[in-house]
């Protein structure tokens, strides 16, 4: 009955934050964190905590993959190596400045390491989340930062460990091989597991077997890449990336529009019970800490907090500057970024779930795992709720300018293709022997559609009012035929399965004219 309660409250908890955060105009992981921390509060719910394994296993590799499905690979290959800077060098610098930190205050080296490996990297879901308000250009290069940093941190983490526990000895030789077999195997694998699985989803013609192998394809990279000691982070990101260039022309469109509704879905609800299960962790953090007192634990909270800033947005700046030393071509100028703009990046840098379920994830004979999950679930409550505060105020103190690319290629993408087919319709039609009359409605159609995306706004959008007008039309036609059947059923003159297929049609040509519903996760 636990479990079954969980999933309930899981369920509440999302549906009802998501109404309160738009309500009231507050970033959504906020309210979810709020309400984990009052679930804990519940007796029967108190005992329940964020089990890493799930994060890890289950959470973070369907996360990130539907996150580099849906990521520009354009724009990533453009800002390739700012992405990587701040997904590897970035990751080890801010590990290695938390550990001196606390150091200095009086924490080991061993439990200072891994504090400073759960917080290194940014948390793709957080920032996904929380940086909807974010220029495009800003959001891109922040969400591929956050694919990749995890493979770097858990590196680091794993050497963190084993030094600590005395399997492994700290030396440079060391660190950068299990760093170059993490990237390069995380690589190797997530590229072999998409090429396998995008040739079986091809060869497959039933939708539901087709996105079954879509949601396999992020937990076997995952589990492959893991098995040899790679990076499953990476490796799911990799997979994501290539299945996003290769499936648009060879998945059939009934399987994608299928595989999109399930993966929003899915997302969504996996993203809020993500958040709501940080907030239900916090109790744990700050009740077990029993090697320290809360005095000094709360100094450090605060001492490695501000290191993981400082430290962020003083490489930004230092990186940009000598890229701009070295690099003195033309090109580069286009790439530049504005103070204010690092300003920005610095405080959409959030930590979350992966970062809290490192720290989980100690062994329970290393000394000061208390410490270690109180520090760093404490800053990962805090990097929500402050950052995620913050960052909308910050955005608009900014002023960045807005990025209009994506609405000019798309306005140049539609022209393109609709006078394309308009100038195959001809063709199209004699080889398809369609009536000359049908064909010649299909050309005034089309001549419409184009002159409408041709026009700009004012009084040549004549066209555009007519295709509106007679959307508006159809669409009322379409309710009525529901309406009829619904009545027909209602009546008992036709069954409940003759209604749920006339109803699928009329919903696919309704999805048709209006598009696919709009959605905002948590």
């Amino acid at each position: 009955m636990l479990a079954l309660a969980l999933v309930v409250a899981l369920l509440i908890a999302i549906g009802s934050g998501s109404v309160v955060a738009r309500r009231f105009g507050v970033p959504a992981p906020v309210v979810l964190v709020s309400l984990g921390a009052l679930l804990s509060l519940v007796p029967s719910l108190s005992g329940v905590q964020l089990p890493p394994e799930a994060v890890l296993l289950i959470f973070l590799p369907v996360l990130l993959y539907w996150e580099s499905l849906t990521t520009s690979l354009r724009e990533i290959r453009r800002l390739l190596r700012g992405i990587i800077l701040t997904g590897t060098v970035l990751v080890v610098l801010t590990a290695a400045a938390i550990a001196a930190v606390l150091n200095a205050f009086g924490v080991a080296w061993g439990p200072a390491w891994i504090i400073g490996a759960a917080l290194g990297p940014t948390d793709a879901t957080a920032v996904a989340a929380l940086g909807k308000g974010l220029p495009r250009r800003s959001f891109v290069v922040l969400q591929a930062e956050s694919l990749i940093n995890d493979g770097t941190a858990l590196v680091i983490y794993a050497l963190a460990v084993g030094t600590a526990t005395g399997q492994i000895e700290p030396t440079l030789a060391n660190a950068g091989g299990r760093l170059a077999l993490s990237l390069v195997g995380g690589i190797v694998v997530g590229l072999a597991n998409g090429w396998v699985v995008f040739r079986l989803r091809r060869a497959l013609h039933d939708t539901l077997l087709v996105n079954l192998s879509s949601l396999l394809t992020p937990l076997l990279a995952y589990l492959l890449a893991e098995a040899v000691h790679a990076s499953g982070v990476l490796a799911v990101v990799v997979a994501g990336n290539y299945m996003s260039q290769v499936t648009p022309g060879a998945i059939a469109a009934s399987a994608r529009q299928q595989g999109a509704a399930f993966w929003t879905l899915t997302t969504y609800v996996l993203n809020g019970a993500l958040f709501v299960l940080i907030g239900m962790q916090l109790p744990h953090t700050t009740g077990e800490l029993t090697t320290d007192s809360a005095g000094h634990a709360l100094l450090l909270v605060a001492a490695a907090y501000l290191t993981m800033l400082i430290v962020r947005y003083a490489f930004l700046n230092m990186s940009i500057g000598i890229i701009r030393l070295l690099d003195r071509r033309p090109y580069q100028r286009t790439l530049r970024t504005t103070h204010r703009a690092r300003v920005v990046s610095t405080i959409a840098g959030f930590r979350g779930a992966v970062s809290l379920a490192v720290a989980l994830s100690v062994p329970e004979a290393l000394p000061g795992g208390d410490l270690i999950v109180f520090v760093t679930g404490s800053i990962v409550v805090v990097s929500l709720v402050v950052q995620g505060f913050a960052l909308p105020r910050v955005i608009r103190w900014a002023k960045l300018p807005a990025d209009s690319s994506v609405a000019d290629e798309l306005r140049t993408a539609r022209i393109a293709a609709t006078r394309e087919a308009l100038d195959a319709l001809p063709e199209l039609g004699s080889l398809h022997g369609v009536p000359e009359e049908e064909v010649e409605r299909l050309v005034q159609e089309y001549e419409e559609k184009l002159a409408a995306l041709q026009s700009p706004d004012g009084d040549e959008a004549d066209a555009a009012t007519s295709i509106a007008r007679r959307r508006d039309l159809t669409l009322a036609l379409i309710a009525q035929k529901r309406a009829t059947v619904v009545r027909l059923r209602d009546e008992r003159t036709i069954d409940d399965t003759v209604l749920r297929e006339i109803q699928t049609q009329l919903d696919a040509e309704e999805v048709r004219l209006l598009g696919p519903p709009s959605t905002e996760g948590p």
